[in-house]
């Protein structure tokens, strides 16, 4: 059941493919506002390496945000297009809860905060704690001042994203902050895991339905020329 994984909600840009053997395979670069000119030509290079056509995927999954906003389109955009293409369902999997994942992967944090840099003081965050080998959410994805975030329980919390520059008002609030890492990435071979599990879940969706989630829905309005 190959999956082709996209993920560009920030910096990074990053092509994953779950194969039927379990195994993933994928290319990550981080090299900002460059993922338009990245992203396809990693799909192609990652479908040569596994020896794959388009055909025997079974979907596209992508990271469809929060983020930046440009990025988010990217993915949403490019998902949608290879989809009607291909002829194939597409699988939306949140970037907070990918940000979580690659953070339980490769920095074997089981309690994460995912947070990016919303602009305006602003930041987009979730929290997420591990559950068979996945990092599920344990409260809903907000916008919100880094003054002034959702009430979170009280464990052991890694603070993971770009939006981690605000960690000084987010301890005011979450006193059991120990890890915290502002320069770390979602990476599309955690979008893979998760959009694993959604196929078997049944979350597939038509092409059309392959749309950005923004949280703040007038940030067009708010940030003319921004990302």
């Amino acid at each position: 059941m190959p999956i082709l994984a996209l993920e560009t909600a920030t910096e990074a840009c990053s092509v994953a493919i779950y194969l039927d053997n379990g195994d993933i395979i994928s290319r990550f670069q981080h090299l900002p506002r460059l993922q338009t000119q990245l992203l396809l030509p990693m799909v192609d290079e990652l479908l040569a390496e596994a020896q794959l056509k388009p055909a025997a995927l079974n979907a596209i999954a992508y990271s469809r945000g929060p983020g930046s906003f440009t990025g988010v389109r990217i993915a949403a955009a490019t998902a949608q297009g290879l989809a009607f293409g291909w002829d194939l369902p597409v699988l939306a999997i949140s970037s907070l809860q990918t940000l979580a994942q690659s953070a339980y992967r490769i920095l074997a944090c089981q309690q994460v905060i995912s947070v990016f840099d919303a602009r305006m003081n602003e930041v987009y965050l979730g929290a997420y704690a591990l559950q068979n080998g996945l990092m599920q959410p344990v409260i809903e994805e907000v916008v919100c001042s880094p003054q002034n975030i959702p009430q979170i329980p009280t464990q052991s919390w890694a603070l993971i994203g770009d939006g981690a520059k605000y960690a000084t008002d987010i301890q005011a609030q979450v006193s059991t902050i120990g890890v915290t890492n502002s320069d770390f990435y979602p990476h599309a071979y955690d979008v893979a895991v998760l959009a694993q599990h959604a196929w078997q879940q049944g979350l597939a969706q038509a092409p059309e339905l392959a749309l950005p989630i923004y949280l703040r829905d007038n940030v067009w309005q708010k940030l003319p020329n921004k990302q």
